[in-house]
């Protein structure tokens, strides 16, 4: 979807460096923690940061399997990764590689199986996403406020034929994603942010949410200075596009505009985890920090925009911040898709995987 809003960014700098960010934000979305035995806190338990806790999961469910794990999160209080499991067989595992174990009654499988009924019940229903929480142990369904009538009442119908596994949440926000007013890049039709500067074939790129190169095809600064012009794009499906620089000398450093008068160096990507503590920079609402809530969550926008494999976040955004940067420290982690609710009442929003997007473009942080 298109926002034609035009928003008038002054003050900007002149050098793109890695943006803003355009928000789908879920405002109303609360989880509830599942019934589920946790152990006694063990002497092994490694205190992590959210980048190692991620790298530690990714191998322990890989070990473990999908019979044996329920997913993981961060604990960021006690900076430990927490992981869900089925028996004590894989909390001791568990506890042996430095986690903390958490013995719960769904498994991934069916949690995934879940969502796979899901995907096929609520795709034709515009204003849902659904992603699986681990912290609740579920799979969380939301709509929007323009769910309503028979739509909502299927929708509710196959929530309650999947039982406990699975929750279904109101917000009152509308889902879209938005072109409007973002950092450093406009052109005909609307404004979007940059995300993070890259290299492909040792040339200067950035990348972009998807909606907005497929709605606009050359790129200017704020100041109507030439950028560049599309070199690839995916949307819908997933949400990420590339943009080649016009000229290899632009300054294209790899950084993350502040607002307060620095930068965020950005050394590397990395895959985000639940309970990451995350920033997000945009020209209309500045930088905003928030928490990862759910990953690999599916949004449908309407109109056949239906988006998978996305962060869901409870950063706040606005329009105008479409396309822009998602960051942990120095490791590029989103690009913003769209989202419901303001930075005023607070909101949720939904972000394309930085990682997914370079794979896909065969890029580097750069």
């Amino acid at each position: 979807m298109k926002d034609g809003q035009h928003r008038r960014i002054t003050g900007r700098r002149t050098a793109v460096a890695g943006g803003a960010v355009a928000a789908l934000v879920l405002a109303g979305i609360t989880f509830q923690t599942a019934n589920a035995s946790e152990g006694s806190p063990q002497s092994t338990v490694k205190s992590l940061t959210p980048l190692a806790a991620g790298k530690l999961s990714s191998s322990l469910v890989k070990d473990l399997g999908v019979n044996d794990s329920a997913g993981s999160y961060y604990d960021a209080k006690s900076k430990a990764l927490v992981v869900n499991v089925l028996n004590e067989d894989a909390a001791d595992a568990v506890r042996e590689a430095g986690g903390r174990a958490r013995v719960v009654a769904n498994s991934l499988s069916e949690l995934k199986s879940a969502r796979k009924t899901l995907s096929g019940a609520a795709s034709s229903v515009a204003g849902t996403s659904w992603s699986i929480d681990p912290v609740a142990n579920k799979v969380v369904v939301t709509a929007d406020r323009t769910v309503k009538g028979d739509e909502l009442a299927r929708l509710s119908g196959v929530v309650k034929g999947l039982g406990s596994k699975v929750e279904l949440k109101r917000t009152a926000g509308e889902f879209k994603p938005f072109i409007a007013g973002g950092d450093a890049i406009q052109g005909s039709g609307g404004r979007c942010s940059l995300g993070f500067n890259v290299v492909k074939d040792g040339q200067p790129y950035f990348l972009t949410a998807g909606h907005c190169t497929q709605a606009i095809q050359d790129w200017t600064d704020a100041q109507g200075n030439e950028l560049g012009s599309n070199a690839g794009s995916d949307f819908p499906g997933h949400d990420y596009g590339l943009v080649k620089y016009a000229s290899p000398g632009t300054p294209h450093p790899s950084e993350v505009d502040l607002y307060n008068g620095s930068t965020q160096k950005i050394t590397g990507a990395a895959d985000a985890t639940v309970g990451m503590s995350v920033q997000r920079s945009g020209s209309t609402t500045h930088v905003h920090g928030g928490t990862v809530t759910g990953l690999d969550a599916t949004v449908n926008y309407g109109n056949g925009d239906v988006v998978n494999g996305l962060i869901q976040t409870d950063v706040c955004a606005e329009p105008g911040d479409s396309g822009g940067s998602l960051f942990s420290g120095s490791s590029a982690i989103g690009l913003t898709s769209g989202g419901s609710g303001d930075c005023t009442s607070g909101g949720e929003t939904f972000f394309q995987p930085v990682p997914a997007a370079l794979s896909a473009f065969g890029a580097q942080i750069g």
